[in-house]
């Protein structure tokens, strides 16, 4: 896929090009997803006890939050290559604000776990915001854009455990109960969310030039015929084995990071007797580090590149996976309440730096492809999830165990970086359009919007 005057920098503070508005609304879209896709799991003490749900069965609901998000996410990414993520963003968030604002319905174990499942589909929403970041920025400064765009995104794991329990001590304030409270507590993101899917519609487009209809009627984009179908898209990303590498690359980092913002806030609550709100708040600083570290996984993607091309983009994401497994290890060993903040923020770190550098590398995979890729490496995160959540649905294990074994697991999924080859002619191409990119600045044929 051919897409002309892409981005070659981040400029921060401008909504005036069509670059910097994808940019900012790609990231808030995803940010508010996790406000509907998590907003329930800081109130997950409050929940068990009127649903009267057990161990297991929190479990399981961890599970079906993060699984049905593996199927949706592989269909998205075939969708953005269809009809492009503008719309693709705009269904996904006013179709998903439904279930979150109807979870308040619940009144058993089977509807709570059904709402959860429902719900889950939301996390599709990172797919299209790495696909359409990377429509909208040249390669110079493309993992910088897709680390900080998903980052903070990511964020909003953060913040909904924060902000979440506040919401419903609010609610708590006007008079309302414990068990009416958590159910009036969701219709505030679903709300959120479907006013977030108009104003996507409204103010972005597909690419530099205009959204994908635009540009297929003027000849500058493959028909969504059937020869560039669905199908035929996904078998290309589905053949390659460094697509799969990743896909289990990003189980072990973002599924990680999936698994962490369910169990943080009750984990913290039960194991050093906290209170809601303040268990709240030291899970949120987990993805808090959103801020700046999935970033920093980009940048330092973008940094490797420059000397060692696509060869340095897999050094670094390796190295960034063998320290997320060595400090989740050192996470898991820890029984004093302070000393488990630091070493938590010091793995928060490592986990997202990962993310980062993985998605640095996702668009040099296969052009004709990226919403197959980007969605089957995409539903490596909730795979891994899903795969973490057995983990902690057992009685018998405990969530220090649980997490010990998940750092084991990281690190040999490290390994699997070293499938992930790029021939030399690929390089070599990579590698020029990086130099060209980059001394676009002063190129007078650049236009200024995507400057």
């Amino acid at each position: 896929m051919n897409i002309r005057h892409k981005a070659n920098r981040i400029r921060l503070f401008t909504l005036s090009t069509p670059q910097m508005r994808a940019f900012h609304m790609s990231w808030f879209a995803f940010h508010v997803c996790f406000f509907g896709w998590f907003g329930i799991a800081p109130l997950m003490a409050v929940v068990r006890d009127d649903l009267g749900l057990t161990k297991t069965q929190i479990g399981n609901t961890i599970i079906a939050s993060v699984a049905i998000t593996i199927v949706v996410r592989l269909v998205i990414g075939l969708l953005c290559d269809r009809i492009g993520p503008r719309k693709a963003y705009t269904w996904l968030l006013c179709l998903g604000s439904l279930p979150v604002m109807l979870i308040g319905l619940a009144d058993s174990f089977e509807t709570f776990l059904m709402a959860r499942l429902a719900i889950g589909a939301i996390g599709a929403s990172f797919v299209i915001t790495q696909y359409h970041s990377t429509m909208m920025f040249a390669p110079n400064v493309v993992g910088t854009a897709n680390a900080t765009t998903a980052g903070w995104g990511n964020l909003g794991g953060g913040t909904t455990q924060i902000l979440m329990p506040l919401v419903f001590s609010g609610i708590l304030m006007l008079g309302v109960n414990e068990a009416l409270g958590w159910r009036l507590a969701m219709v505030v993101p679903g709300i959120v969310l479907f006013l977030t899917g108009v104003a996507y519609y409204r103010f972005t487009q597909d690419a530099p030039d205009g959204n994908f209809s635009d540009l297929r009627s003027r000849g500058e984009l493959p028909p969504a015929t059937k020869e560039h179908g669905a199908l035929q898209s996904f078998l290309s990303a589905a053949k390659d084995i460094r697509v799969w590498a990743l896909f289990i690359v990003y189980a072990a980092c973002f599924g990680v990071e999936l698994t962490i913002n369910n169990i943080a806030a009750i984990y913290f609550f039960d194991t050093f007797s906290l209170s809601l709100a303040t268990a709240g708040l030291i899970a949120g600083l987990f993805g808090m580090m959103n801020l700046f570290a999935r970033t920093l996984g980009g940048v330092f993607s973008d940094l490797f590149a420059r000397r060692g091309g696509l060869k340095g983009r897999v050094r670094w994401l390796f190295v960034a996976m063998l320290c997320e497994g060595i400090a989740l290890i050192g996470f898991a060993q820890m029984q004093t309440l302070a000393v488990a903040i630091g070493i938590m923020l010091v793995f928060s770190l490592f986990v997202q730096m990962a993310e980062g550098a993985t998605f640095g590398v996702v668009p040099f995979i296969n052009k004709k492809a990226l919403g197959a890729v980007a969605g089957i490496v995409g539903a490596g995160g909730n795979a891994g999830a899903v795969a973490a959540g057995f983990l902690f649905r057992s009685e018998s294990l405990s969530y220090q165990q649980g997490l010990f074994y998940l750092g084991v697991a990281v690190i040999l999924a490290s390994l699997c970086t070293l499938a992930v080859r790029f021939t030399p002619a690929t390089e070599a191409e990579e590698g020029l359009a990086y130099e060209q990119a980059s001394g676009e600045r002063g190129n007078s044929a650049q236009p200024a919007a995507a400057r």
